[in-house]
């Protein structure tokens, strides 16, 4: 079977690290060399001192329900494009990880011939090394003047490692949430939301959101994307805590619901990275 799957182009990939990156049928199914961003133009940029804070993992492996590991981190298109529609709309981004180690980055999935996401990785290339600390971020300028306009959670598979339990990305979320702040989350990113739950409360009870859906995950690893099956889904926890995903496929669905903006998947990056410029631009420029 494996020999077969070896033929075909569905084995999973194997890294120096032992870990597995998609197969190359998964790839050439799910990954492209260029990206749909529209060149981020707008005509009333933002001009004030208001950030993006963007919170990113450092993990990079998931250790999948068979044992193996699957290479991740993330997704390099759903962070980029979003990048780029919020700077295009003049808002600064400073990048924090959980503890202040590198950001990690698909970079299978980088879409190499696109020059705008390409530059945008080399010109944010200190910064994904060097992030910095949520940790710190929560402790010491988590205040009532910090100058944010909101949060942002890449996606990538990555997301699922190390923030939806993290209590310090609990502290931020719930304080966005009572600043009246907007958080922006696309495909895994939302998996990240799981960390606002604290004791029987939950922000999020009763929002509806875009979010990769658990039903495409279940199927992944039969092109070898995955190299086994999830350990958990995020959307089964996310509905269970009160969260309506509201499409059906992998698709480029976003939705905004109050202050949090969701996006589906790489298909939705250059939507949900409008979206999400033009809805805070509507807010601050009003």
């Amino acid at each position: 079977m494996s020999f077969l799957r070896k033929l075909l182009g569905t084995a999973p990939t194997p890294t120096p690290d032992g870990a597995f990156s998609p197969s190359k049928l998964a790839l050439k199914l799910a990954t492209s060399s260029t990206t749909d961003y529209d060149g981020g133009a707008y005509d009333r940029p933002y001009t004030g001192e208001r950030k993006i804070l963007m919170v990113c993992t450092e993990e990079r492996n998931m250790t999948m329900a068979n044992g193996k590991k699957f290479s991740t981190g993330n997704h390099p298109v759903e962070m980029g494009l979003p990048m780029l529609h919020l700077l295009a709309a003049g808002f600064d981004i400073d990048v924090v990880t959980p503890t202040g180690d590198p950001v990690k980055v698909e970079m299978w999935a980088m879409p190499e011939k696109d020059e705008a996401v390409t530059q945008l990785f080399n010109d944010f290339a200190g910064k994904f090394e060097r992030p910095g600390s949520l940790s710190d971020f929560v402790k010491s300028s988590m205040t009532d003047d910090a100058p944010y306009a909101g949060v942002f959670i890449p996606g990538g598979h990555g997301a699922m490692l190390g923030l939806p339990d993290n209590n310090d990305l609990g502290k931020l979320l719930r304080w966005a949430h009572q600043k009246d702040l907007y958080t922006m989350a696309i495909c895994h990113g939302p998996a990240a939301l799981l960390a606002a739950k604290k004791g029987s409360e939950f922000i999020y009870d009763g929002y509806k959101i875009a979010a990769f859906p658990d039903a495409v995950d279940r199927q992944t690893p039969g092109i070898g994307y995955l190299p086994g099956h999830m350990p958990w889904y995020f959307g089964e926890k996310l509905s269970e805590l009160g969260v309506t995903i509201t499409n059906k496929k992998a698709d480029n669905a976003c939705l905004v619901d109050r202050k949090l903006i969701s996006g589906a998947s790489p298909k939705a990056a250059n939507d949900f990275g409008r979206v999400a410029a033009s809805t805070l631009l509507s807010t601050l420029n009003a």
